[in-house]
């Protein structure tokens, strides 16, 4: 298996680290898979939400640990070694974000949630590189178009993130969740087609990843017939000593059951995949007292959410399950035990 280039760097391994929000996939997870070969991925979702300042002033507090999580990632991994972050185009202060990173020197920003039109304005001048989220060929045509004409800034990595995935989802409710729902394979085939058309083009190489649902080396080698360059995971990086998250939520991954994986309406205007729990049940009978607004999603309308999308998520984080959105990848029953991160991507390429 041949690794992902990007820049003047490249992975040992042609696998990325899913970005796992909130508090998920911080500078422990990313760095050590950045370290093992792979390219880890800092979640930026309310990233703050351990600095002391976080519930007066969220914003201050998310740019300033950006920084921090940056720096101890690369003190893991090393400087040669590429280290990503995932921005959610949805976020309030995109913009913002995006410019700490690139002020930290970030190697790739992986962006989704959303279309990012603006992004390469906001890179500009820089050495970071850009990959956006896509869920079909036509919105990875738009973006690439669009960047193209407006930017002339021809996409450094294309991530299709497919039905399959965790967490919110670039499809409608009723795509997913019937039996017809687009196939990543399908889906795979039209992007690296099309990509190969613009790399000819404009003669620039731009790498191809897969994500969502993507489980074992058969997976990942799979894909890559197909012709991607490399696949993104995210679930079974949860199950890992390094992973930032607290023990519950690992054991929450270890317990869960197929029928426990459902597609749930998001508080934010998204469906996503998470493990059913008595917390979402209970949200969908009555609606939970919101006292603070955090500011975070754009589409997100406190007079009528049922519940606060960032505290569930800080309380899935922290171990607090009883009160917890807990986002999962659709193979999330297949996971076991805790390993650790050398070890899986042992496993995911020998």
């Amino acid at each position: 298996m041949q690794g992902i280039k990007i820049g003047e760097k490249q992975s040992k391994y042609p696998i990325i680290q899913g970005g796992m929000g909130v508090g998920v996939s911080l500078h422990n997870l990313a760095g050590t898979v950045s370290r093992e070969g792979g390219i880890g991925v800092i979640s930026t979702a309310d990233i703050g939400y351990k600095e002391e300042d976080f519930e007066q002033n969220p914003l201050k507090a998310n740019l300033r640990a950006i920084g921090k999580e940056i720096n101890k990632a690369r003190e893991i991994a090393g400087r040669d070694k590429i280290l990503a972050v995932n921005i959610m185009v949805a976020l309030n202060n995109y913009k913002e974000i995006v410019k700490e990173c690139v002020k930290n020197k970030i190697d790739l920003i992986i962006s989704g949630a959303g279309i990012p039109k603006e992004l390469p304005e906001y890179i500009e001048g820089s050495d970071t590189k850009i990959a956006p989220i896509v869920s079909s060929l036509r919105c990875c045509k738009l973006i690439v178009k669009h960047w193209i004409k407006k930017y002339n800034h021809v996409p450094d990595m294309i991530v299709i993130e497919g039905p399959e995935a965790g967490g919110h989802l670039g499809f409608k409710k009723e795509e997913v969740i019937t039996e017809e729902r687009p196939k990543l394979e399908d889906i795979t085939r039209e992007v690296v087609e099309y990509v190969n058309e613009v790399e000819k083009e404009y003669n620039k190489s731009i790498p191809v990843i897969v994500a969502g649902g993507i489980w074992d080396k058969n997976d990942i080698e799979k894909y890559l017939e197909l012709g991607a360059s490399g696949v993104q995971m995210a679930t079974r990086f949860v199950a890992t000593y390094e992973c930032d998250a607290e023990e519950e939520f690992k054991n929450a991954y270890i317990n869960a059951k197929k029928e426990d994986v459902q597609i749930i309406s998001s508080p934010v205007g998204l469906p996503g995949r998470a493990i059913y729990n008595s917390f979402i049940k209970a949200t969908e009978l009555e609606k939970c007292k919101i006292s603070k607004c955090y500011n975070c999603i754009k589409t997100c309308n406190v007079k009528d959410t049922p519940y606060c999308i960032t505290k569930a998520l800080i309380n899935a984080v922290k171990g607090n399950m009883e009160n917890a959105l807990i986002f999962c990848g659709s193979n999330v029953d297949k996971i076991k035990e805790i390993v650790s991160v050398h070890d899986l991507m042992q496993e995911l390429v020998c």
